[in-house]
């Protein structure tokens, strides 16, 4: 049945014109042309002139008319397109009295602009490019909003918006249609029967396989790395791996996985053969793809602790060594004292002379601290991982057995290396050849394996960890790579193809904002650099705030601007008048303003019965407060089952994410909102929060954590304080890695072209990144003093007193700049995030070329941006007050996330991201709210005569919280239930 998904308000702004129009909208869409101007010289009478024009411009903003359109102009559009008339703004009332005039005049502009009026025909086109998009995109919103484009390019006239709804709700069937018959081919007889004994109760296993497969290991231990290479195995069996699904998008891929993976047997079971075999199809190709990266995940996880415990025993061995080392020389000093006494100690009774004097315990370990100072391998941590082997051993035989390596780099012995490690962990091979592959060994490890008087298991041993090693290493850099897997594919994969990007090249450049001539992008950076340098020096003579004191560069840090009396005092007053309001009275409000319970679509489209937005924003309560769902259960007297199938089922990071665009999007629309900022620069930052148990991603941070693990929030923050972006990572994971990935995945309103971070966030690399992507990155860098700043290689510029120690070859850059913006155009069209392939870029033991160009050019943006920085103060006040902004919204998330003590208590990544992005909605539900009702306090005071100033608005923030209530309320009455001895009935077993 077709579906109807939009919302009351969502309907109307498809109806009507825009309140306000960006003014890149007005000077496009309303600007006539000197063909327009002869069309319009055609018609008699200035308001008839003005009409039509007007009529010319909305078409080409919108794709259609709007009835009474002439009542609903944005104020500025008016004046602007009758200014080009050269005519005075005549009034509209009396052209928009007579009907038949509109519509002849209608006709004409679609006419003249070449545009058609819509035909129950044209669904023979559309219907199939729609089938073919929402196999791309399940989003029904999405897909409304390409259909509209794509009528407005053909030129046809978009038709009621109530059709258009109907037709893409309805494409949910036929993308099912349509999947099945792309994927019929590979579902034969055999394929299906074990399709459909997934759903059956495994004897062995005591669930289904489906069951089996779904659950995923909390921790990264020898055990959940075996079972999930026992999935693996399951799935090979199958045939899994050379199942070919390339027919149907990534997306859609994706999609039905996530159906299959939340759906129960019993559900999966009754569906038709149509839907419930794409299903499983698309769930255990998925499945054998996650459990690749989550086995390969595992191994580094598991490494990296091992390595931790063989250092943390290693510094303990250290400190008893160096404890009992003056002992040990003392002790043997008195051995070696009896021994040579051949008068006092005949020689047959050395031993028992010298035990007599000294126990052999004591000998022994005095022998063992010499024999350490002896022997430099004993000095290395490594010895001590060298006692782990066993537990290694207990899956990296089937580890190596099970996954096909693939080796992007050849040029060293390694691949002989792992094939041979292989070959012993299986069992194939005893010993180890005479000749061992070595080329590939790093110095701490030949040490290790080439030590002198070892014995062979030792040797063994020590050689197959280091093969492990290097391959864990070569794992991260993308040396070697698996096929299929999403994380650790072939590095080139990654990247736009060379004949694609040919094909696409010109307008992902278009994209990127670069000049025709992209290498002139280059030219205007070196130009910059030329242009900075001299200021600079004048800079630095005239001794202010940036100085050099005995050669060394000073800084004077930067103040917080000082907020004005009359401004904390309007800051007071509003706080005063802003209403005292619960936490969930602030849910349902917004959600009553926008209905943003809409924008969270269960997987499988079903009528939403009575209480289901209670029951919503009870999970989003819950989540993103760290509540427990059977403790917002006790509070809210909702049955638990039903609020756990509803957060189960409708809070998805997908379905959070569009919810929470909606948010940002009408807070930049708050007319408050921008006097705080454009809504184009924002800040980035990470907060630390502990977990509970074993977490596969949590890492240990003594400074944060104590004896504990834990993982960081990432979060993105716009200078009008909405946030829109946050991740969860791994506590230890540096932020420059993942600044880029929500700017560039960035869907709101929010035009972010300048970021900044605190010093951790920023590399070389990111810089480059920045730029080539046209954004303006600017962190505030702590130690400007010991930056290293750039020369530029042949041209004999004169450069001020500060450390430019390196040296630029510009034409390096530009031999490889094609390269650089084939990465970009990568990242910008989504083939590969940011955070990934910097992972494998800084991974890389020796760095590639793309490496070395992307740093090169980086350390170019760098040096132009230090110079600017600078010579700015009003950027580094700018820098330093966006970061505050972040640190207020900090206290905000802090003060909502109280439930459980503040500790994570959730196991999955995905649940933590899910818990993640329901903060960042309540976050922003705070602020739409604070913001809203702050505007109707100004909107009060000026109406009483309170002396409100346009310049203190700035000051103002709506990151506050202390009006707001989020603990409950608690009563006090003497309970009905109670018997006349006050005492509660128990409750029945």
């Amino acid at each position: 049945m077709p579906l109807d998904f939009l919302s009351a308000p969502e309907r109307l702004r498809y109806q009507t014109v825009p309140a306000t129009l960006l003014e890149a909208d007005l000077r496009q869409q309303f600007h006539l042309t000197e063909a327009d101007r002869q069309f319009l010289a055609s018609f008699r009478g200035a308001a008839n002139r003005l009409g039509v024009a007007l009529q010319l411009g909305l078409l080409r903003l919108m794709g259609f008319l709007p009835e009474s359109w002439w009542e609903q102009l944005p104020l500025d559009v008016l004046p602007f397109v009758a200014a080009q008339l050269l005519e005075d703004s005549p009034g509209l009332s009396a052209y928009g009295s007579r009907q038949q005039t509109r519509s002849e005049h209608f006709l004409a502009v679609l006419k003249h602009l070449g545009f058609r009026k819509w035909e129950p025909l044209d669904l023979a086109w559309l219907e199939p490019w729609l089938v073919e998009r929402a196999l791309e995109h399940d989003d029904e919103r999405v897909l409304l909003a390409m259909t509209c484009l794509r009528l407005q390019q053909e030129k046809i006239v978009r038709p009621a918006i109530g059709t258009l709804e109907r037709l893409v709700g309805s494409m949910s069937e036929l993308a099912y249609q349509e999947t099945y018959r792309r994927l019929a081919p590979l579902m034969g007889e055999d394929v299906c029967r074990q399709l459909d004994q997934l759903l059956l109760p495994d004897e062995a296993l005591r669930i289904t396989r489906h069951r089996w497969l779904v659950q995923t290991a909390s921790a990264g231990n020898p055990a959940a790395i075996t079972t999930a290479l026992d999935k693996l195995r399951y799935l090979g069996e199958l045939g899994v791996p050379a199942w070919d699904v390339r027919s149907l998008h990534p997306n859609r891929q994706k999609r039905l996985a996530l159906l299959a993976r939340n759906r129960s047997n019993r559900h999966l079971e009754r569906l038709p053969a149509a839907k419930r075999y794409p299903l499983l199809v698309a769930f255990l190709r998925e499945s054998y793809l996650t459990l690749t990266d989550e086995v390969l995940g595992m191994f580094d996880a598991y490494w990296e602790h091992s390595l931790a415990k063989a250092r943390r025993a290693h510094d303990q061995y250290q400190q008893q060594i160096t404890a009992a080392k003056d002992t040990a020389l003392r002790t043997l000093a008195q051995a070696v004292e009896i021994v040579l006494d051949e008068d006092q100690t005949p020689a047959g009774q050395v031993r028992p002379s010298v035990f007599a004097c000294i126990p052999r315990e004591q000998l022994v370990l005095a022998w063992e601290a010499v024999q350490t100072m002896l022997y430099p391998t004993r000095h290395s941590h490594l010895t001590f991982l060298a006692k782990r082997y066993s537990l290694f051993k207990q899956f990296t035989p089937r580890l190596l057995a099970q996954i096909d390596f693939q080796h992007g780099f050849i040029g060293d012995d390694f691949p002989a290396a792992l094939e041979l490690v292989a070959d012993l962990q299986a069992g194939r091979r005893r010993k180890l050849p005479t000749a061992l592959p070595t080329g590939f060994l790093k110095p701490t490890w030949r040490k290790l394996v080439v030590a002198e008087n070892s014995p062979e298991p030792d040797v063994r041993h020590a050689y197959e960890l280091c093969v492990l090693s290097t391959l864990r290493d070569r794992l991260r850099s993308g040396d070697v790579y698996v096929a299929p897997s999403h994380q650790y594919a072939d590095l080139s994969s990654y990247l736009i193809g060379p004949a694609e990007w040919e094909r696409v090249k010109g307008e992902l450049c278009a994209q990127l904002n670069l000049p025709p001539v992209t290498t002139d992008r280059l030219t205007q950076r070196l130009q910059e650099l030329q242009e900075l340098l001299a200021p600079m020096q004048q800079l630095l003579e005239a001794g202010g705030d940036v100085r050099l004191e005995d050669g060394e560069l000073v800084v004077g840090r930067v103040s917080a601007e000082e907020v004005p009396a009359a401004a904390q005092a309007l800051q007071q007053e509003i706080s005063r008048r802003l209403p005292v309001v619960d936490l969930t009275d602030i849910l349902v409000e917004v959600n009553a303003w926008l209905g943003f319970t809409n924008h969270l679509p269960g997987l499988e489209h079903a009528p939403r019965g009575e209480g289901h937005d209670t029951r919503l924003l009870a999970g989003v309560l819950a989540l993103g407060c760290n509540i427990p769902l059977t403790d917002m259960a006790r509070s809210t007297g909702l049955p638990y089952q039903s609020l756990w199938w509803t957060a189960s089922n409708y809070l998805r990071d997908d379905t959070l994410k569009a919810a929470n665009t909606l948010l940002v999007n009408e807070h930049h629309r708050q007319w408050l909102a921008s006097y705080w900022g454009s809504g184009t620069f924002s800040s980035s930052d990470g907060q630390r929060f502990a977990v509970s148990g074993k977490v596969r991603n949590a890492r240990a941070l003594p400074t944060y954590f104590g004896t504990g693990r834990g993982v960081t929030m990432q979060t993105h923050s716009s200078d009008q304080y909405s946030q829109y972006g946050s991740k969860v990572v791994p506590a230890t994971l540096r932020d420059a890695t993942i600044v880029l990935d929500e700017i560039v995945d960035n869907q709101t309103e929010l035009a972010i072209v300048e970021h900044t971070t605190d010093t951790a966030g920023y590399s070389d690399i990111i810089f480059a990144l920045f730029d080539l992507l046209g954004l303006f990155f600017c962190p505030r860098m702590r130690d400007l003093s010991d930056q290293k700043l750039y020369k530029i290689r042949g041209e004999d510029w004169v450069y001020p007193d500060l450390k430019f120690t390196g040296t630029l070859n510009p034409d390096y850059i530009r031999r490889h700049w094609d390269e650089l913006l084939r990465l970009a155009g990568s990242i910008k069209s989504g083939r590969v995030t940011a955070s990934l392939f910097i992972s494998k870029l800084q991974a890389y033991p020796r760095q590639n070329h793309l490496t070395y160009v992307l740093q090169a050019y980086g350390q170019l943006i760098k040096t132009n941006f230090i110079l600017r920085y600078l010579q700015s103060q009003p950027l580094r006040r700018r820098i330093h007050a966006q970061l505050n902004k972040g640190e207020e919204l900090h206290a905000l998330r802090a003060w909502l996330w109280f439930g459980s003590e503040g500790v994570i208590r959730r196991k999955q990544q995905e649940e933590q991201a899910e818990a993640a992005r329901c903060l960042t909605l309540l976050t922003n539900c705070v602020l739409l709210w604070n913001t809203v009702y702050m505007q109707e306090v100004l909107q009060q005071l000026q109406a009483e005569g309170y002396p409100v100033d346009e310049a203190h608005f700035e000051y103002l923030s709506p990151s506050r919280y202390e009006h707001i209530n989020r603990l409950g309320k608690y009563s006090f009455e003497n309970p009905a239930q109670v018997d006349p001895q006050h005492r509660r009935p128990l409750r029945q077993s």
